[in-house]
């Protein structure tokens, strides 16, 4: 896992560390230091941890004016035993939201696995984002993570599956991408 890194070819375009409405501003990475992990696989150092054991983030692109983010995760996101969803929440998702963004682009290629709980903040977050006219995506989630993701009745909450699944992203502008998982969405909404 050491070798994923977060994508990095929008880095001319924005970088989290130097946005001061980012929850990782100021932040300082070391490209030979590693010590954050899952379980014992060591993680890229790229990589932004948010309080959870087992997940974490990078936000790879911010447009305030346009209300959107599009992030990565890597890891296990288990709400049974670390609440992750909790802790995404609180400690990126609502400093995003008090700074405008209410449309989250997710890409969920490297979560290996989910356990959930129950889905009090998926609902709320939800709803955060509904009443600014928002929405919550994720992105080429992995089967069996789908399947666990169903199974709790998170996509009561938030768009996975169908035509989100196998979005070739990366080679395309960050507005690009928005543009078309908006589309999608409004398509979804109105069938």
């Amino acid at each position: 896992m050491h070798t994923i890194e977060p994508h990095f070819q929008w880095r001319d375009r924005y970088q989290a560390e130097k946005d001061q409405y980012s929850p990782f501003y100021g932040r300082e990475y070391s490209e030979f230091h590693f010590t954050n992990k899952v379980y014992n696989y060591l993680l890229h150092p790229q990589w932004d941890e948010f309080g959870s054991e087992t997940l974490y983030v990078k936000v790879i692109f911010a447009d305030y004016e346009a209300g959107y983010a599009i992030m990565e995760l890597i890891g296990e996101w288990n709400d049974a035993l670390h609440n992750d969803v909790a802790l995404l929440k609180r400690e990126v998702i609502d400093l995003m939201l008090q700074a405008g963004i209410n449309k989250y682009i997710i890409s969920m290629e490297n979560v290996l696995n989910f356990h959930g709980s129950d889905d009090s903040y998926y609902e709320e977050w939800k709803e955060e984002v509904r009443d600014e006219g928002g929405w919550v995506a994720f992105l080429n989630v992995l089967p069996h993570v789908a399947e666990e993701l169903q199974d709790m009745n998170i996509d009561h909450y938030l768009s996975f599956g169908g035509p989100l699944d196998g979005v070739n992203w990366r080679p395309q502008k960050p507005v690009r991408v928005f543009e078309a998982i908006e589309s999608v969405l409004a398509r979804h909404r109105l069938a």
